[in-house]
């Protein structure tokens, strides 16, 4: 059932043409991802449905009572308020239960200090406290625009699991894959002022649309093909009678006023890196706090040649700071790094350098250089600028008219601009739009330099980093090979094995009790299955030999149904719950086993 509906939607940005005549239904229990590259119209169409902006033609009619509430990308605070006040207020209507669900949900998102005033906070702790105060006023549609920049994998994870069981209408902006992958039932898609709609998550929605575009291409050669057979016939015509076939002549008009397809622009990347020496980069016992707190402590690596490192870890842990070390706007309080002669250093801060709001695009550029040198030869500021999507008339106007994800591009481009062989990026992701991610992800995999990225974007990380450096507390930085999926498995491997050897601590604890017990009062007290363990004992491997034939069967049907959606979806579920029990069953075994061996000890004895 609809519940809001945009009917031939028009609105004109700055001579730009954002949306035309574009109409679209939103139905209950939608799930939607908007996607498009940054100044396409993302955040209007959310404003636009928000009720805070106005196409200037068309309408957006919703069901009467319908309660909507928004995140903005960049949030406006009171004055003077505090934290805690500021979310509860959120809520329309109060009661007891109201202050106490806002303080887990604070918790939950990393702000602890309920009291703090919002003034004193920084950026991405403001953007979460906003995000807490949406989250805890109840909503028939809640819009969120970004709400996983400044959220480490933990909060990402809680906010995945919190929007799955969230029953209204659910239409966000993000950047990241894997979020939209697992929370999304819907893509909505804006391209040259149009939106197409798809019924999938990300994944499945990459394939989709290079199907629609296919289809696209293959009726366009057809259109090209039949004008062209046309135009033939009617030059012939020409020579041939004085009238020709009526019908005939008004199909070739309408072949020649059809629409040229228009190809979907993409941003390239493309520079010469300066030739790196055999010194890089060396961490030699790297320290550094911040009063009574441990930031780095005695951090000790060199950094290989052409070597891709993903820094993660808690928000305020530490990771800015080591960007700030390496690149030496912040000294360590102990400890050297060293830099190799040739090294030269682009550095992608989190938050950008001051940019001239009043200053041309086209002058910003070429601050750095009036001409880049790229594989292919030298060319212009100019014409580097329209590798990034700035035409002959965005290159001419002021920042300040740029969006935020535009000026975060051509923030980028400044740096690469400058060929370093090390690119440092401090969260990359952060209002880069998606298909500028995929591009800059394929640069760095052919990028011939080093890559430092610190991020939270999982999926980016997996794209890029071949070693992660995780912050684990008390200052220190631990590496695991691989990228983010690879660093979580092994995460979750150390504290399975740390689990068991718990299991047999306590039960090897429980022997000495019994030891101690049994020469206190000088009475032997026996190991023993109970009537309940020997019968699970003795069916454990049964059981555990149908779970894993039971994965095996679904992963075939899997296959089988790779194109039926709902069907998936539906042996996707009963996958993992399998897969649960099949952990359960290994981790009971484990203790049965132990037990086991122990009975079979003491009998012996």
């Amino acid at each position: 059932m609809n519940i809001l509906n945009l009917e031939h939607i028009s609105k004109i940005f700055g001579g730009k043409t954002i949306f035309d005549d574009v109409s679209y239904g939103i139905h209950e229990g939608d799930k939607i991802g908007v996607i498009g590259i940054n100044g396409t119209g993302k955040t209007t169409l959310l404003k636009m449905i928000a009720g805070l902006e106005s196409p200037d033609e068309g309408q957006v009619i919703m069901q009467n009572g319908l309660q909507i509430t928004y995140l903005p990308q960049n949030p406006v605070f009171p004055a003077k308020a505090d934290v805690l006040s500021y979310v509860a207020d959120g809520r329309e209507t109060q009661d007891w239960n109201t202050e106490s669900e806002a303080k887990t949900v604070l918790n939950k998102l990393g702000i602890t200090d309920h009291k703090e005033k919002i003034a004193h906070l920084s950026g991405g702790q403001r953007k979460r406290v906003a995000l807490a105060r949406t989250l805890v006023n109840p909503a028939d549609v809640l819009i969120l625009d970004e709400p996983t920049n400044h959220l480490d994998n933990e909060m990402a994870s809680w906010l995945e699991e919190y929007l799955n069981k969230f029953r209204g209408v659910l239409i966000m902006v993000t950047h990241d894959r894997y979020f939209l992958d697992r929370v999304t039932n819907k893509i909505l898609e804006i391209n040259h002022g149009k939106l197409y709609s798809y019924e999938a998550n990300y994944s499945k929605f990459l394939e989709q649309k290079a199907q629609r575009e296919e289809m696209e291409l293959a009726s366009e050669r057809k259109r090209q093909s039949v004008l062209k057979m046309e135009l033939e016939w009617a030059k012939r015509g020409c020579r041939a009678r004085s009238t020709k076939q009526k019908a005939r002549l008004e199909r070739l008009e309408t072949l020649k006023n059809g629409k040229n397809l228009v190809q979907e622009a993409h941003v390239e990347l493309d520079s010469v890196e300066t030739r790196m020496g055999k010194k890089t980069i060396e961490f030699h016992h790297i320290s550094k706090k911040y009063g009574k707190k441990v930031l780095i402590n005695d951090f000790e690596y060199i950094v290989l040649k052409n070597q891709r490192l993903g820094i993660i870890g808690a928000n305020g842990c530490g990771k800015s700071t080591l960007m700030k070390i390496i690149t030496g706007n912040l000294e360590p309080d102990s400890g050297e790094i060293v830099i190799g002669d040739t090294v030269q250093i682009g550095y992608f801060a989190q938050e950008a350098t001051e940019m001239d709001e009043n200053q041309r695009v086209i002058d910003y550029v070429k601050d750095t250089a009036e001409y880049i040198p790229t594989k292919d030869g030298r060319i212009t500021a100019s014409q580097m600028l329209e590798r990034f999507l700035f035409d002959s008339v965005m290159q001419y106007t002021p920042i300040g008219k740029l969006s935020g994800g535009e000026k975060r591009r051509l923030y980028l481009l400044k740096v690469l601009m400058e060929a370093p062989n090390v690119l440092i990026l401090d969260e990359p992701t952060n209002d880069l739009d998606i298909p500028t991610l995929t591009i800059l992800e394929d640069y760095l995999d052919s990028f011939s330099g080093i890559v430092i990225v610190v991020s939270h974007d999982r999926y980016f990380l997996d794209s890029i980093a071949d070693r992660i450096f995780a912050f684990e507390g008390n200052g220190r930085l631990v590496q695991y090979e691989g990228g983010y999926t690879d660093y979580l498995e092994a995460v979750q491997r150390r504290q399975k094995k740390d689990d068991e050897l718990q299991k047999v601590s306590l039960l090897r604890s429980d022997d000495k009790k019994n030891e101690k017990k049994e020469w206190k009062q000088n009475q032997p007290v026996k190991l023993r299955f109970s009537f309940k363990e020997q019968r699970e004992y003795d069916m454990i491997d049964e059981e555990i030999a149908a779970l894993e034939a039971k994965i095996e069967k679904l992963d075939t049907d899997m296959a089988a149904n790779a194109t039926n959606s709902a069907k998936l979806s539906e042996l996707l579920a009963e996958k993992d719950q399998a897969e649960r029990s099949l952990e359960e069953k290994m981790d009971r075994w484990v203790y049965l086993n132990d037990l086991a061996d122990r009975i079979e000890a003491q009998n012996q004895r």
